[in-house]
């Protein structure tokens, strides 16, 4: 018989009413009904295969990539990034990388290693899992090019090792097997690439001075459109600066929107589309936002 979240026995946390401003890094959001925090993959496992049918999942990672709106998520927020973190060196040229590792500490300890091209995933402001959900790229690299293999976990709790011929990859788009989430991924670098400190620290100042990295944002919000640049075309139509509400087009980076005085989620969904719109007029140009936006609108 199907339980109830509150009904399942688990040796994780589960909250009610969770505020999702404080796991998304634009720092707004509405509550999600249930958050749940597994302990092990083992307790996830459970918590799945127990868990009603009709009660919706949505997985979590760090929210970088993410904007909750004020009405909120509905169903169960799953967030096992704390129980995600391996890191592991399988061969001369291989590592297994846990879902939840951030992806700055996953090109350093490459870039240790000595392993080929793999500083490129410094330049990627959140974790291993997501990157693979969205194919996240920096400087030049994507990280569906070096993925050999995925393990999952579905809505019943059951494991799967997945290739990369099971998913549909493109720039920043992944799609797969329904109701699956990433757990790790082995990951393989070129052996006749090379990669060192020096190179990922030149591409962290270059982040550090061209990207607004102190306020709350989720990283670059539209996708770049064939042979241009979002920010350029955001730019040129004279955006940069422009706010609405709490919500303001970085005047550092024009494809980075921030929470400047405490944004309503609201608000930052009203900026991308006023960014989009003019942007369209402009330009004749439909740019295609990145971000993940999720949850129910305030009526």
């Amino acid at each position: 018989m199907m339980a109830a979240p509150a009904d399942i026995r688990i040796d994780g946390e589960l909250r009610r009413n969770e505020s999702m401003s404080r796991h998304t890094s634009w720092r707004a959001g509405g509550p999600a009904d249930w958050f749940y925090v597994p302990s092990s993959i083992e307790d996830l496992q459970h918590f799945l295969s127990e868990l009603d049918d009709a009660e919706p999942v949505f997985w979590h990672g760090v929210g970088s990539n993410l904007l909750v709106r004020d009405g909120g998520i509905r169903g169960v927020v799953i967030s096992a990034g704390k129980i995600l973190r391996n890191l592991e060196r399988t061969d001369s040229h291989a590592v297994t990388a846990g879902a939840g590792l951030p992806c700055t500490q996953l090109a350093r300890q490459c870039v240790r290693w000595g392993l080929g091209p793999a500083e490129f995933f410094a330049g990627i402001p959140g974790t291993v899992g997501g990157a693979l959900a969205m194919n996240a790229g920096a400087h030049g690299g994507e990280t569906w090019e070096r993925v050999a293999s995925v393990r999952t976990i579905d809505r019943e709790g059951r494991l799967h090792e997945r290739l990369p011929a099971d998913y549909e990859i493109g720039y920043r788009s992944v799609t797969g097997p329904a109701n699956e989430w990433f757990l790790e991924a082995h990951l393989h670098f070129d052996p006749a690439g090379s990669s060192d400190a020096e190179t990922m620290n030149a591409m962290l100042e270059r982040r550090k001075a061209t990207q607004p990295l102190g306020l709350p944002s989720c990283g670059s919000v539209f996708r770049n459109p064939p042979a241009d640049h979002a920010a350029r075309l955001i730019e040129a139509a004279g955006l940069k600066g422009f706010m609405l509400g709490g919500a303001e087009v970085s005047q550092k980076h024009a494809n980075f929107i921030i929470n400047r005085e405490d944004a309503t989620a609201t608000d930052i969904e009203n900026l991308i589309e006023h960014v989009q719109r003019t942007v369209r007029e402009v330009h004749a140009v439909e740019l295609v936002h990145e971000v993940r936006i999720v949850g129910e609108r305030v009526t």
